[in-house]
């Protein structure tokens, strides 16, 4: 079992929504941002799906920067992670099995903690 964890200002995801216009094709899938974008304060939710990419990253021992989109955070309230592309090679070299994550949100931070759980032999 590996553990990641992630903590991230709100406000800092909020600036580079509004100052960089390819910062969430870049960073989200289509269905986070559908998620994220339909929501009262966008800001709080991508910052907590970016929390908890990084969580991922970290469990997985894999650097998401250039791998952003490869890990797709659904659903709720128990939120669900989907890898796919090199990310999902990686996680299968290092013999990852299922991950649970758990995300939250206050007024002005995101965090998230991510469980990998080794995969069944």
């Amino acid at each position: 079992m590996r553990v990641g964890i992630d903590l991230i200002e709100i406000e800092r995801v909020a600036r580079a929504l509004h100052r960089h216009a390819r910062f969430v094709e870049r960073v989200f899938t289509d269905a986070e941002r559908e998620y994220c974008l339909s929501r009262a304060n966008p800001a709080q939710h991508f910052a907590a799906r970016f929390a908890g990419k990084e969580a991922v990253g970290k469990a997985l021992g894999f650097g998401v920067p250039f791998t952003w989109r490869e890990i797709e955070i659904a659903g709720r309230p128990k939120p669900q992670v989907a890898l796919t592309g090199r990310t999902a090679a990686w996680a299968r070299r290092v013999s990852a099995g299922s991950i649970d994550l758990s995300m939250t949100h206050s007024k002005g931070f995101a965090a998230a903690v991510a469980i990998v759980h080794d995969a069944a032999v």
